[in-house]
């Protein structure tokens, strides 16, 4: 079935002063003059300093007829609140920011809050993440992992995200931090996934199984399903390096689109 809810999946950095190509797509995909924004500030240690800065930026972006929310949840039991769903019925967007996606995934899964998303997303709401909100997105996330190593069997500790897009394992700040051995980790662990690197001020754009690029960096996507060797057993050491060949790498720049479902560039259909 389709799902008529649309992701914005953000590599953290998005431009917040000049051309705003990333955040004006999102006000436009959330309604417009006439969006009602709920920013989200769990995954931060700055909630009131974060918040600010994207009301004022959405505010300017959208009109004064614009609404801007804010919820701020750090413990579980704000997430099962009534005042906080109630908070979230309205929206037409809902815009995760960044911080520890670790401590987002704890604060909201399995709560009220996250099944209330997963039914208006399913309803037609457009959610975005940038950052730790771009890395929760997915099913198996990137809790953490060094960059710019070698690429060993336990360089990166993994967990559960909340699932809005399943099949994938989502990085952000990607080219700029040096992580393609640490997304080859983890792929490497999860062969049946895609791999989705997203650069500073990208963002993939998801509409069911297809997806498009916008912003100024580029989006490496991962394909280890044709691999025959080199995919970790389970007995072997994490300082162990990986040693894989046959991954099939997708380098995707704005304009560019993608079906996530077939594995392919939509313009080679």
């Amino acid at each position: 079935m389709t799902n008529p809810g649309k992701l914005m999946i953000i590599g953290g950095g998005e431009d917040k002063k000049n051309e705003k190509i990333i955040l004006k797509e999102f006000v436009r995909l959330a309604g417009g003059d006439s969006a009602k924004i709920v920013i989200m500030t769990c995954a931060t240690n700055l909630p009131e300093e974060v918040a600010k800065e994207y009301t004022d930026v959405f505010e300017e972006i959208g009109g004064s007829s614009i609404k801007v929310a804010t919820l701020d949840i750090r413990e579980r039991s704000q997430a099962n609140a009534p005042e906080a769903v109630e908070t979230l019925l309205d929206a037409t967007g809902v815009f995760f920011t960044g911080g520890s996606q670790l401590q987002l995934v704890r604060s909201i899964g399995g709560t009220k809050i996250d099944t209330v998303l997963h039914d208006l997303y399913d309803k037609g709401l457009i959610i975005a993440g940038t950052s730790a909100g771009a890395s929760m997105m997915s099913s198996v996330m990137i809790i953490e992992g060094s960059t710019g190593e070698t690429a060993t069997v336990g360089l990166t500790t993994l967990g559960g995200g909340l699932e809005f897009l399943r099949g994938v394992i989502v990085d952000q700040h990607f080219a700029q931090r040096g992580r393609t051995h640490r997304l080859i980790s983890a792929i490497a662990r999860y062969p049946h996934f895609l791999g989705i690197g997203i650069d500073e001020d990208t963002a993939l754009i998801v509409c069911d199984t297809l997806c498009n690029v916008i912003g100024q960096g580029s989006i490496t996507i991962l394909d280890a399903g044709g691999v025959a060797e080199g995919i970790p057993d389970k007995n072997i050491d994490d300082s162990e390096n990986i040693s894989i060949s046959g991954i099939k790498l997708h380098l995707l720049s704005s304009g560019s689109r993608f079906d996530l479902r077939n594995r392919i560039n939509v313009k080679n259909v």
